[in-house]
């Protein structure tokens, strides 16, 4: 985090400028009143309201596009998602498809609601999923799944820590039945132990059902961390419920290791003279782009080699009710491309920690309920669908993106959708009078299972 001595001076000099040293004093502490803090809790009465739009500065203009009338009327539908209700702020939701996909759950042509205000990227995800549809589909399946949660232990000594292992090792059994008291969905499938001087990390992982589940499993770790206080022989000085070694919401490089919610992998074979007609560019022009961004992102230090699983999946969750600060630990993963002997296009995807679902937390808000019944994955037994689907959406904006880097268009789509800007071919074909091309056919979509 250091910063080059002249690049750091050249800042304060700017920012400083003719300022008197007498201006430090704003930086300082200061003690008068404070206004009235906002009434807290999860209370969606109108009064209440009322009495927190009543403390904040604003015109009403404001007011009535947050407060409006439909998030007002569906206001007890988000008492157990936020606290301090004062409305909503209403995202543009765009859809692409049908993306085809033939996956262990996910079987058919879906239509994909994405909640973004990026322009460019629905365009780009859904130029992705179309190439995917018409090369047959992809194939996606789901290779693992799991949530952890990792409390950890400080003892007095090493050799205390040491004695609490052996009982821990020895009492999953327990561990498992005192968890599974507190859900009748979480399982409690795995233990893992890292000791560190005289701390103890235990990392459980569980299995949640259609649910994210990070609820979940902290109240079943939590019911065994109290056990732990009242059966271990070796006392802990002190137990935290999470420790940070879980990966929560963060990118980390156990990913590859072990697995975070659920691992899935994607590919599809993109004949040539589709790729030449959908992205403007041969297989091996698309390779030799691949390669070199593969290089930058290892000398970058990037955790996984991929172009920006992170737009799709923010636009996804966000759109059907996930919890949006998980893309920090999902839009983790690899994409690879090959050339084939025929000299079709191989691309693949694989995502090791898609924390996903498809019933609790943000799943049954009005607005990201009815994008899961666009997918068709709304309620009970469709989370594993909803992962693959995530995968194929990642595979989409992979193919998407490198091959407008590959063809050099990159720059030009940004232009034309986020500025309006037309490009100088563009222009010419306006001046020339040249009339745009008609939209290919879309294929027929198909019901899914």
């Amino acid at each position: 985090m250091s910063t080059d001595y002249r690049r750091v001076s050249e800042f304060l000099r700017q920012i400083v400028g003719n300022r008197d040293q007498a201006d430090a004093r704003h930086l300082r502490p200061h003690f008068e009143q404070a206004p009235p803090a906002v009434p807290g809790g999860s209370g969606v009465d109108r009064d209440v309201i009322d009495e927190r739009w009543g403390l904040l500065p604003n015109p009403p203009e404001s007011r009535a596009r947050i407060a409006d009338p439909a998030s007002l009327d569906d206001r007890e539908a988000y008492c157990r998602n936020i606290e301090n209700f004062i409305g909503t702020v209403k995202l543009p939701v765009g859809v692409i498809g049908p993306v085809r996909i033939n996956g262990l759950f996910a079987r058919g042509d879906f239509y994909v609601p994405l909640a973004t205000t990026e322009a460019a990227l629905v365009a780009s995800h859904s130029r992705g999923a179309r190439m995917i549809t018409e090369a047959g589909g992809c194939t996606a399946v789901l290779l693992n799944e799991g949530v952890t949660r990792a409390p950890g232990f400080a003892f007095a000594t090493l050799t205390d820590a040491g004695l609490f292992v052996m009982w821990a090792a020895a009492s999953l059994d327990k561990f498992r039945e005192v968890a599974e008291e507190t859900t009748s969905h979480g399982k409690l499938t795995d233990m893992r132990v890292t000791v560190e001087g005289n701390h103890v990390y235990l990392a459980f992982e569980y299995t949640t059902g259609d649910a994210s589940g990070q609820n979940m499993v902290t109240i079943a770790t939590d019911a065994i961390c109290q056990y732990i206080h009242a059966e271990s022989p070796v006392k802990p000085r002190a137990a935290y419920v999470e420790a940070n070694l879980s990966g929560d919401k963060k990118a980390t490089t156990q990913s590859f290791l072990l697995v975070r919610g659920k691992k899935v992998s994607a590919e599809v074979v993109l004949p040539a003279a589709l790729v030449e007609k959908r992205l403007h560019t041969t297989p091996a022009a698309l390779i030799d782009y691949w390669r070199m961004s593969a290089l930058g992102g290892v000398m970058s230090g990037s955790i996984g080699v991929h172009g920006h699983y992170a737009n799709g999946l923010a636009a996804l969750y966000i759109a059907c009710g996930q919890d949006p600060a998980c893309v920090a630990e999902s839009a983790i993963g690899v994409t690879r491309f090959e050339l084939m002997e025929d000299g079709a296009l191989y691309a693949a995807v694989t995502l090791p920690n898609l924390m996903i679902g498809t019933v609790g937390g943000g799943t049954g808000l009005p607005s990201q309920s009815a994008c899961l019944d666009i997918l068709g994955l709304r309620g009970p037994g469709k989370a594993r669908a909803l992962a693959e689907v995530c995968a194929a959406l990642a595979l989409a904006g992979e193919l998407s993106i490198t091959g407008a880097l590959a063809a050099g268009h990159f720059t030009r789509a940004h232009q034309r959708l986020a500025r309006g800007i037309k490009s100088r071919e563009q222009a010419a074909d306006d001046k020339g009078g040249a009339a745009a091309p008609a939209p290919d056919q879309a294929p027929q979509p198909k019901t899914h299972s």
